[in-house]
């Protein structure tokens, strides 16, 4: 029995050591791997969440800048979407998804970790009163962090949310 219990041990030890994005062994910044969802499925998922989407261009194109796609999203993005929906109860409008034409890096649109939400008082006050404020981004946005680890800046004619994880889905 004491086998068991060393063996035990070693291997909640080593998930901790080599887990994504938590272990020792781990670069900072390095993403994990992620499952990635069609815009099909992320419409779907908004649409029986009550979440609205829309683009200048009146369109899916990930490849144009004036759409709203969501091609190659996080599904942990997408649940993360949905998690605000129920937990906030205002109405969410993405304006901008995984389409070219937003800033690069690991955590990037275009990777599928990011979204964009219209502003709106409501959503503004939710974030303002339920999460923390972590001070200014390197280009003047501020910030605040959900407990789950999610980052919303104020760009100031939208909400930028960086999707870490699902936040408690």
């Amino acid at each position: 029995m004491r086998v068991r219990s060393v063996l035990t041990s070693l291997a909640v030890v080593s998930g901790a050591l080599f887990a994504p994005g938590i272990g020792a062994l781990t670069t900072a910044g390095a993403a994990h791997a992620v499952t990635k969802i069609s815009h099909a499925t992320a419409t779907s998922m908004f649409s029986a969440s009550g979440i609205t989407w829309s683009s200048s261009g009146n369109c899916s194109d990930r490849y144009n800048s004036t759409c709203t796609s969501f091609e190659q999203l996080n599904l942990a993005t997408a649940q993360g979407a949905q998690t605000l929906k129920s937990a906030s109860g205002c109405a969410l409008n993405i304006t901008g998804g995984t389409e070219t034409g937003h800033a690069s890096g690991t955590y990037s649109h275009w990777n599928g970790y990011k979204l964009d939400f219209g502003k709106a008082k409501c959503l503004a006050t939710y974030i303002q009163n339920n999460f923390t404020y972590i001070g200014l981004r390197g280009d003047g946005a501020p910030q605040w962090q959900s407990a789950s680890g999610n980052v919303y800046a104020d760009e100031g004619n939208h909400w930028d949310v960086t999707y870490y994880n699902c936040g408690g889905c």
